[in-house]
């Protein structure tokens, strides 16, 4: 993993960003502390929010938001 302060990963983003597509993790510190983690995609190329995912069903006559709402209320 490489380590980089915000103000250095701004003048070499360029460089950083091949290491990047290379495989290299980057972690971005701000003020001495983790700001931001830049990684390689999977293989598969696809971004995590685009990947299928299985569908929840729920009972029927179960309301989602009623569970959800259910569930906050319970702090889950």
């Amino acid at each position: 993993m490489i380590t980089v302060t915000q103000t250095e990963f701004r003048k070499h983003m360029r460089e950083y960003m091949e290491a990047v597509g290379r495989g290299e993790t980057l972690r971005v510190y701000r003020h001495g502390r983790p700001f931001a983690q830049v990684s390689p995609l999977p293989s598969d190329g696809v971004p995590s929010w685009k990947r299928d995912r299985p569908l929840i069903r729920l009972p029927e006559g179960v309301s989602a938001s009623r569970t959800v709402i259910e569930e906050r209320d319970e702090g889950w």
